[in-house]
Parts: structure tokens; sequence; C-alpha cells
């Protein structure tokens, strides 16, 4: 799926991203493979992708907060913490989040995986990869690719119906 661009703005259409998503998805995960969102967005992906797919119980849930490089700058975010209602060691974990960018807090969210037992494997999968990166992390499906300036931030909102949009925003 590629952003339509409209006088030099980005437009990106959230839920067709989504619905590209939920097809990548269904090729990457193996029947007995585990959903784990990064919070927020990642968190709200895999709470839908859970009830599309139709799984049984619920996805995991996983915060950076405790694993960040930048924690003495950031404090601890008042997001949703980790959660898990499945034995993480030995499960094939899919993580789903909202925007890859650095790579900094996927990096932070394995460490905390890692805290809670060692999965089988773990992959990848992002609504939107915007490039930037400072680590070597990559998702193994990226709904779309997009280049953002370092001065702007992409949000995934949810409305309450459930529905996705895209926030760009000036980067803090």
């Amino acid at each position: 799926m590629k952003p339509a661009t409209t006088s030099g703005a980005l437009t990106l259409d959230a839920e067709a991203l989504y619905r590209d998503l939920l097809r990548g998805v269904q090729q990457l995960r193996r029947p007995d493979t585990r959903l784990a969102g990064v919070t927020s967005g990642g968190a709200w992906l895999a709470e839908r992708l859970q009830k599309d797919l139709a799984l049984p119980g619920r996805p995991g849930v996983l915060s950076s907060a405790m694993h960040r490089d930048d924690y003495t700058r950031r404090g601890l975010s008042a997001t949703a913490q980790t959660q898990f209602d499945f034995d993480v060691n030995g499960a094939h974990i899919l993580v789903l989040d909202d925007v890859l960018y650095t790579g900094r807090t996927i990096r932070a969210v394995l460490n905390e995986l890692f805290d809670y037992g060692r999965p089988a494997s773990v992959a990848l999968a992002v609504l939107v990869d915007r490039g930037g990166r400072e680590l070597p992390i990559q998702a193994d499906y990226a709904a779309a690719r997009v280049s953002l300036p370092p001065d702007r931030s992409l949000a995934l909102a949810r409305d309450a119906s459930g529905l996705f949009t895209f926030e760009l925003e000036q980067a803090s």
C-alpha cells in the first residue's frame, strides 16, 4: 500500500493500511503464533487483529517504559503495563506496532519480552515504517513505508468505534 500525496502533504488511510497489515499477519503467523502489541497503538492493532483473526484468548501487551534508553529524560509513562495471558517460554510471538522509526522502542520491548521468558521466535509487523533507523532493527512486514522529516511524528488514533486514523504531528 502506497501513501497518497496531495500538494506535498502526506495522506495515509489507516484503515486501508490495517487491511493490508491483516493480510500480512495472516502470511506471517503460524497456527500457534501469539500476538503482542506495543502500547498503545500496537496494542490496539493486536486487539483488533486478535478479533478479526478469530484467535482465542487475549493478545499480549508490551510496554517499553522500563527499558527505554531515554528513561531518565522521559520518566515512567502513563501507558499500559506489560501483560501476558499466555506463557512466553517457547511461544512464537508476533510483535505489532503502529510506527517503526529509530528502532529504540522495539529494542526496549524485546528486552521487556525476554524479562518474561524465552520465546521460540519473535517477528515484527508494523503499520508504517518511516525509516530513520538508529539501530539494526527491521520489520518482517510493513503495510507502508514512508519518509518523514525528523521534526514530524506520525501517531495512530482510534475512535470510539475502533476505527484507525493517523495524525501527523510536530515532534517534541
